[in-house]
């Protein structure tokens, strides 16, 4: 089986797939059951300075599809309500009984350098393997300043990371809010500031539902709600762009990156790899369906790897970055067209009245008899793929190259574009 094992930002672990810092990471008893399940490594959940934290109840909303349930997760929890003693002697405990697994301790305290000197030195002497700057948590502590109140400034990012990295000898991750209009300022930020890795995204701003008889945001409190971070399967492709953006970027290009946002199975975790990230962090699927998730994961990988040919983790991290590019770089002059399969076909219409309704009439229904055929008319069909996402036939429907005889134009060298012509 393929060498899952990795080496991320000077820590090491068995295989990639970390639980992010959250409710399953709390205290000693569920970091030691993901463990014996077989994760890689844990961030524990963001440890704070004493004064208490005070949660309420309810603390989470779901988006839930048709059968599918919780495709989105939303919290108001807040930071760790346990003392700060009482993690840091369980942490402790946990890296001496566990000293192959990665151990990262998330961090939150106020804007000034002291508080952040201070409870460095304490988690620097549990043991652990790092630590993890929560710049990211979108309510209940972005109020009091901290949070994503620090992460949507750059320069916060930069003087807090500096200082942490003055004050203590572990790796230093800078965890990264997706709340902002470009997430490469935040990122170089951290950067500058010396940070050994980032970690993306946390979670989103979100308002998941509306309680209609009470008429008031979910997770309703006392008749009241309030905004909260959201996750989970929906938030992936948010994930997916951010971190790309980084990976490619000339100015974060080689800083390490720990993968967050939606992953719930082996193939999600593939595809950020892909993107260059070092290792993966989960919180939503192991909520949803347990931590023996970690067996179809670490099996899904090893199986994928080693039908591919690669031996290890690096021997394909990163290989998608080069194809990422921006829309103006684009070819033009690429053309596919749909193609049904008749045999797989079920003839439900749906590609049809997608076409018809919405996009380019290609798809025309054609009397059979007593029944329907869906053939696609070449001449019209502009290679939108819309048809094959709504077809409920896997594979029914594929999008075929076709050979235009031209050669590659994008649009920075396309007639049409006025800045060609204002430059000629």
């Amino acid at each position: 089986m393929a060498d899952l094992r990795t080496e991320f930002a000077g820590i090491r672990s068995p295989n990639p797939f970390w639980l992010a810092s959250a409710p399953p990471t709390d205290k000693e008893y569920n970091v030691v059951r993901a463990f014996k399940a077989g994760w890689g490594g844990a961030v524990w959940k963001t440890l704070g300075e004493d004064p208490p934290i005070v949660n309420v109840a309810s603390r989470y909303g779901a988006l839930h599809y048709n059968t599918d349930k919780m495709i989105g997760f939303n919290n108001i929890e807040l930071i760790t309500d346990r003392p700060l003693a009482v993690n840091l002697r369980e942490i402790k405990q946990v890296k001496r009984d566990w000293p192959d697994r990665a151990l990262v301790v998330s961090l939150m305290v106020p804007c000034e350098e002291q508080p952040w000197a201070l409870i460095l030195k304490q988690v620097e002497e549990t043991g652990a393997d790092g630590v993890e700057l929560n710049f990211g948590c979108p309510h209940g502590m972005s109020e009091r300043g901290m949070g994503s109140a620090v992460g949507q400034v750059p320069d916060y990012v930069e003087m807090v990371t500096r200082w942490c990295k003055q004050h203590t000898r572990m790796p230093v991750l800078v965890k990264l809010t997706p709340n902002v209009t470009n997430v490469l300022g935040p990122a170089r930020a951290a950067k500058k500031g010396g940070a050994d890795a980032v970690s993306l995204i946390n979670t989103i701003n979100s308002i998941t539902s509306i309680d209609l008889d009470a008429m008031a945001p979910t997770p309703t409190v006392d008749g009241q709600g309030t905004h909260g971070g959201y996750c989970g399967p929906a938030v992936k492709p948010i994930a997916l762009h951010m971190v790309a953006e980084i990976a490619r970027d000339a100015e974060t290009r080689g800083i390490p990156i720990s993968a967050i946002g939606g992953i719930a199975t082996w193939k999600d975790a593939a595809e950020f790899v892909a993107l260059s990230a070092g290792t993966v962090q989960v919180c939503t699927a192991a909520m949803h369906y347990g931590f023996k998730i970690i067996d179809d994961m670490i099996d899904g990988l090893g199986n994928w790897m080693d039908a591919k040919g690669y031996a290890r983790i690096e021997d394909f991290r990163g290989r998608a970055v080069p194809n990422v590019t921006d829309w103006q770089f684009l070819n033009m002059n690429y053309k596919t067209v749909a193609r049904i399969d008749q045999s797989l076909c079920i003839k439900c219409g749906l590609c049809h009245i997608a076409c018809e309704d919405t996009s380019h009439q290609a798809v025309a229904a054609i009397r059979n008899g007593g029944g329907r055929r869906y053939e696609v008319l070449d001449e019209s069909c502009v290679g939108c793929n819309l048809c094959m996402h709504v077809c409920p036939v896997p594979d029914c429907i594929a999008m075929v190259p076709v050979d235009t005889g031209k050669p590659y134009m994008n649009w920075t060298q396309h007639p049409a574009n006025p800045m060609r012509k204002a430059a000629e």
